[in-house]
């Protein structure tokens, strides 16, 4: 009886549980968000690129999700950005009341690491947008006496990274893996605030990877006290400002080295993202989507970041998660060669790598007259 009686309840509980999931995803977007408390994840520490853009954005969306939700930031630094993107992936509720912002170089350390990634598939994310596409550069304190950087093959310089997957980590291995510098990487920072201090006080000689745009808004005074060198930019066109500084791609010396660095750069398509967790109802997506376009086109928005000196360039959530499902869709070939070029240990032997050895051969090139910043 008493069994009977037990088995009953848990059936009227699932069955309320399921009456009530079913009513909330039957509810409008606006009678959803009205008057909820949201939650935006930082996969830094506080004081960074990542975790202002993604302060910024998320206070002025708020106007424009449907019930005028108050989202509330929440840092989360850990395991070179994996343990936001990992709580994304397996905590964090689907039906819309949290959003974050996680490393745009996941999805290229879930091709060349997928055995470190079975909890988290970045192409299940669902993007909402990038609010700044722009180049990340190898940045370096003035003490180093690094010129260009044919210096770092013959100079060890320590540079800090948030962890292997995070492009402060990717971007110095490459350059060691592929055109034989010597930088030693430091992992395990929280964020850029922990590394430019450290920095300052002569414990790393730079950083493995910042974001220009973050050089010119966080830290200007660097630039103006000409305490930086800036020796390699990465992104897909040189920053009109630095047309100068080689990009990293362009420094590959045959076909190989050349896709493997520029697939690379793709993350700064990627740039600084927003982006839910999977199985957000449709709705509820296209109000984020629709809120974070209107968001960074606002005249309240563009007002505030040139008084900020934060640099824009949105790119639509869409367009983001085309560019993950293209670096997702990497052919195990160039998987193979991108996971040797990133890898502390590997070699990247291209001939060893591949069956079509015409990749490996050098291409002549014509040098290009410049100097580094």
């Amino acid at each position: 009886m008493l069994k009977k009686i037990f088995v009953g309840a848990l059936s009227a509980a699932a069955a309320t549980a399921f009456s009530a999931g079913g009513w909330a995803a039957d509810m409008s977007v606006e009678d959803f968000y009205k008057g909820k408390r949201m939650r935006v994840v930082i996969s830094t520490s506080p004081g960074g690129g990542y975790d202002i853009y993604a302060r910024f954005i998320a206070r002025h969306m708020e106007k424009f999700i449907p019930g005028s939700p108050r989202i509330v930031p929440q840092n989360m630094p850990g395991a070179g950005h994996r343990r936001a993107a990992q709580f994304l992936s397996l905590t964090a509720p689907r039906d819309g009341s949290v959003i974050a912002t996680i490393s745009q170089g996941l999805p290229f350390a879930q091709v060349v690491w997928p055995e470190r990634h079975k909890r988290i598939d970045t192409g299940q994310f669902i993007w909402i947008g990038n609010v700044n596409e722009g180049n990340n550069v190898l940045m370096l304190w003035h003490t180093t006496g690094v010129k260009r950087w044919e210096d770092l093959r013959d100079k060890e310089i320590v540079v800090g990274g948030t962890g292997a997957g995070s492009t402060s980590g990717q971007y110095p291995r490459a350059l060691n893996n592929i055109l034989g510098t010597k930088m030693k990487i430091i992992l395990g920072f929280k964020g850029g605030t922990e590394m430019n201090l450290a920095m300052e006080r002569g414990e790393l000689d730079g950083r493995g990877s910042n974001a220009w745009a973050s050089i010119k808004s966080i830290t200007p005074h660097y630039l103006k006290e000409k305490k930086l060198i800036l020796p390699i930019q990465m992104g897909l066109a040189r920053a009109p400002e630095l047309p100068n500084v080689p990009l990293i791609w362009e420094l590959g010396r045959n076909e190989a080295e050349t896709k493997v660095l520029k697939l690379m750069v793709m993350a700064s398509r990627i740039g600084r993202p927003i982006l839910a967790p999977a199985g957000v109802p449709a709705d509820r997506v296209a109000a984020l989507r629709a809120a974070f376009d209107a968001a960074v086109h606002s005249k309240a928005f563009v007002a505030e970041a040139k008084k900020r000196r934060l640099e824009i360039n949105p790119v639509p959530g869409v367009e983001v998660q085309q560019v993950v499902k293209e670096v997702l869709a990497t052919t195990p070939q160039l998987a193979k060669l991108a996971r040797a070029a990133v890898t502390k240990g590997k070699v990247f032997n291209c001939a060893a790598l591949v069956k079509d050895k015409s990749m490996c051969r050098t291409a002549k090139k014509k040098k290009k007259k410049g100097k580094s910043s």
